[in-house]
């Protein structure tokens, strides 16, 4: 791939913090960035060189959308696969629609993994009541229903503590295609944030070690505990391999547990990722920079750190309403994403580091 001069359209399909962020990386390195997105309120378009507000969907608009673009790319993977697969025939779109498909579809994904060797949690999906059922027989409690689509941040998933929860799981996922996973004893959870470029280089930074509170991710810390650290060199090498054999161009980002035998794999994401936004001040090429680099066919960054000690902690909520005492503090680092106020909701985030 030849790369993409400054001055280039990087087209970013979605309006969350995430493409606000990618905007802003893209800037820097001279690229304008063209936001599409249906939503009413999207951040991304703060930041973004120009913004259409619209339905995925629509021909006419992709058509527009594609002529306008050097190059395209996702902030967030529950978009569908369609508008994907029309403008990958029109204008050079990364990470490409084989990384989304297999992202999209819990079931596949852990299949995906299996067979390149990954070690995960027993699952089975199940499509009906029966054969959750039967899941649950084959595979005990405690474990954890997931919704086989959507579903991110602890939505669309609720655990089983033995089988008598089973029709109440099924109704509170409602009745809808699923797997069933089980629980698996951890001492800590941790990323693997990889950049992949066209040329099939790959980078990837220090695992962070992630501590969730009501399934959102509360706080990211590098480096990471002795546990981590023993695991790292197998989750990464895996995390590599699925990105070689997506072809994937961008950031990928895979989840893992520190497990008894190894590194668990959970779940991946094939974009920029909240547990690597650390890296905008914690590492000497942030992700979205990285990201920016691997899409327009630029050498990748640096991903070491810049710190002893990098802490990133997640604003949610009316958490962001502390912005003033965050910006009295010498080492830290604040960014508020412009969104209005609701509870659980992602409003910013605070990178912290110690040199």
């Amino acid at each position: 791939m030849k790369p993409l001069p400054p001055g280039s359209t990087i087209g970013i399909l979605g309006g969350g913090q995430l493409g606000r962020m990618l905007a802003i990386a893209a800037a820097q390195l001279g690229y304008n960035t063209r936001v599409l997105a249906p939503d009413e309120e999207a951040v991304a378009a703060q930041t973004a060189a120009s913004f259409t507000r619209a339905d995925y969907h629509s021909r006419i608009v992709l058509d527009e959308f594609a002529s306008a673009a050097d190059v395209v790319t996702y902030e967030f993977e529950n978009i569908d696969i369609e508008p994907v697969d029309y403008l990958s025939g029109k204008v050079p779109v990364h990470p490409g629609p084989t990384s989304l498909a297999i992202a999209q579809d819990r079931a596949d994904e852990k299949s995906f993994v299996n067979a390149l060797g990954g070690r995960t949690a027993a699952w089975a999906k199940v499509t009906t009541l029966e054969e959750l059922q039967a899941a649950i027989a084959a595979i005990g409690t405690p474990a954890i229903l997931k919704t086989l689509r959507l579903g991110y941040d602890g939505k669309g998933q609720v655990r089983l503590q033995s089988p008598d929860d089973v029709d109440a799981a099924w109704a509170a996922i409602g009745a809808r295609p699923a797997i069933l996973e089980a629980f698996v004893p951890f001492s800590h959870e941790f990323s693997i944030v990889l950049a992949r470029g066209n040329d099939g280089a790959m980078v990837s930074y220090p695992p962070p070690w992630n501590e969730h509170k009501d399934g959102i991710l509360a706080r990211s810390t590098l480096p990471a505990p002795a546990e981590i650290a023993q695991q790292w060199g197998e989750a990464a090498t895996l995390t590599g391999r699925i990105a070689e054999t997506l072809g994937h161009v961008g950031v990928l980002t895979c989840e893992y547990f520190v497990g008894a035998d190894g590194p668990v794999f959970n779940e991946m994401a094939p974009r920029v990722h909240n547990s690597g936004h650390w890296t905008i001040e914690g590492a000497v090429t942030s992700q979205f920079e990285n990201h920016i680099r691997a899409i327009c066919g630029l050498p990748l960054g640096d991903t070491g750190l810049t710190a002893t000690r990098v802490e990133m902690l997640n604003l949610i909520g009316k958490d962001a309403d502390g912005w003033a005492g965050y910006l009295a503090e010498r080492d830290a680092h604040l960014h508020l994403y412009g969104k209005s106020v609701r509870p659980g909701r992602k409003m910013g985030h605070v990178t912290r580091l110690v040199r």
